[in-house]
């Protein structure tokens, strides 16, 4: 925090970058945060084999991961705790298997309590694989992995 209380955003965004960086299920995935800053974040997914459902395709699951490391990422920018309340989620297109795919969420509104997000998740050519409304949840408290 600065001296008047605000959060500073430079450290709160390269603490939420650590912090996404670390996580066991994003480095198993290869979910990568590549921009993040309050209300808005960038992930990335290569995709591959090890992400097929049992048509041969891009498991669903794996999509819905990175739509929700972009949501939690975006929400949770502004440097106090958000969780999901309620993601509905729309796949438009299959991906190619190989292809890098690129999830987007930006803030549409934020209230005191609630925020809402679109986040649209592209294939390299700019296709549009799935979009997803999401609802959180805005406590108010400061994020723990602050430093002071």
């Amino acid at each position: 925090m600065t001296t008047d209380g605000k959060i500073n955003q430079e450290k709160l965004l390269a603490a939420l970058e650590r912090r996404v960086a670390g996580q066991a299920l994003a480095k198993q995935l290869g979910l990568t945060l590549v921009a993040v800053e309050p209300g808005r974040a960038v992930v990335k997914l290569a995709t591959g084999e090890h992400l097929t459902n049992i048509l041969g395709g891009i498991h669903g699951t794996a999509i819905f991961a990175l739509i929700d490391e972009a949501f939690q990422a975006s929400c949770n920018a502004h440097g106090t705790v958000a969780v999901a309340l309620n993601m509905n989620l729309t796949f438009h297109r299959a991906p190619g298997v190989g292809e890098e795919l690129t999830a987007e969420a930006q803030e549409l509104h934020r209230g005191r309590r609630t925020g809402t997000y679109q986040i649209t998740v592209t294939d390299p050519k700019g296709r549009r694989i799935a979009t997803c409304q999401a609802l959180a949840y805005r406590t108010g408290e400061r994020l723990p992995f602050l430093e002071d």
